[in-house]
């Protein structure tokens, strides 16, 4: 990308401004439930969101959260719940009523279109004169720094410059709240961390409620606010970002968000549990099942290793991740675990090498043996 939504203009600044005086409104979904056929979509889906809140909701394929967007824009209808919106039930409410903008995993844009018009359409469906429509439009391409490119069509875009025209057409009718479906999936890995980082930055400037759909769990820990994981079509929990990586509610988002490791255990009283020749207490307010034998769920920076003859273990494999190389450990009773360590200090870990791994904290949760 050679220019930056960061950057803004006078014009960009004036009209995110007028944006940002009028956003950020409470949406609140309660109890929505969907079915397709004998597949139940969404299963009493209850969530609210604060005004000006980025909330990004995660989970794997079919858990739901693309129909919960769906819904909350006015593209599907929810067999039961409602919707609302600044305290206003808008189920019944046509989409385009319902002051809020989307932006498409596939852009969407009209082929025919400049970007200018792209982004301008909106306010002509809404019978704004062509001069103050252009204007508009053109502030709107400003803030997202594509002013150069207006008067190009799509097929003459590049795909993240495409999506932030889409981003544009969704600001330019001043919405309240601002839905986006996996806008970034069809980007290339640089222009997509780029993309994010700009949007992020843009949301923040204005102030819009926003809800962010993705399966893609770096996406939604580093720009959300709060991340819902969804799972059969149900929320698993809901938490800020270090929250949920480091006191997951369940072992479903325990193993979903992050790499986690299943280390074989044993229950020892007073809370204590012992796995790979070390004791340590559990995380607190994990719950441990009363069985004897359990799964310790423990995070890769939270394993010591070292290099030592006749150790537990054997280095399989290492993948250099820049500042840290995540090494393989295959230990006794054929279990493998992953161990992150400065790439300074892995350098002398090749495969092959034996090595002594222990617990360096508390695991993250305690779980029924698999």
């Amino acid at each position: 990308m050679t220019s930056d939504i960061t950057a803004g203009t006078a014009e960009g600044d004036g009209v995110a401004a007028r944006i940002a005086a009028d956003a950020g409104a409470p949406v609140a979904m309660q109890d929505l439930s969907r079915s397709f056929g004998t597949v139940r979509a969404l299963d009493g889906l209850s969530l609210n969101i604060a005004p000006g809140e980025f909330l990004a909701l995660l989970g794997p394929s079919g858990c739901g959260k693309t129909t919960a967007l769906r819904i909350v824009a006015g593209f599907e209808a929810a067999d039961a719940g409602s919707v609302t919106v600044d305290g206003k039930d808008v189920s019944a409410v046509p989409p385009a009523k319902r002051d809020m903008g989307m932006v498409f995993q596939s852009y969407s844009l009209f082929p025919n279109m400049s970007a200018l018009d792209n982004v301008g359409f909106g306010l002509r469906m809404r019978g704004r004169r062509s001069g103050d429509r252009n204007r508009r439009a053109g502030e709107l391409l400003d803030m997202v720094g594509l002013t150069e490119q207006a008067k190009k069509y799509p097929h003459q875009m590049s795909g993240g410059q495409q999506q932030r025209v889409a981003l544009a057409r969704a600001l330019a009718i001043e919405p309240r709240v601002l839905l986006l479906d996996e806008p970034l999936s069809a980007l290339d890995a640089k222009v997509r961390l780029q993309l994010r980082e700009q949007i992020r930055v843009l949301q923040q400037r204005l102030g819009i409620t926003t809800i962010f759909v993705t399966h893609d769990q770096e996406e939604a820990l580093s720009m959300a606010d709060r991340v819902g994981v969804m799972r059969d079509g149900r929320l698993e929990q809901v938490a800020e970002p270090n929250e949920l990586y480091a006191h997951p509610a369940t072992t479903f988002v325990a193993e979903f968000v992050g790499t986690m490791n299943r280390i074989p255990a044993g229950l020892l009283p007073a809370g204590q549990v012992r796995a790979i020749g070390t004791s340590a207490g559990t995380a607190d307010g994990a719950a441990a099942p009363a069985s004897g034998d359990v799964d310790l769920l423990v995070r890769p920076e939270e394993l010591r290793i070292e290099a030592v003859a006749g150790g537990n273990g054997i280095v399989t494999d290492r993948t250099f991740l820049g500042s840290v190389t995540r090494i393989s450990v295959r230990l006794s009773g054929d279990v493998t675990v992953k161990v992150d360590r400065p790439s300074i200090e892995a350098a002398a870990m090749t495969p092959g090498t034996s090595v002594e791994v222990s617990l360096a904290g508390a695991p993250v949760l305690v779980a029924e043996r698999q």
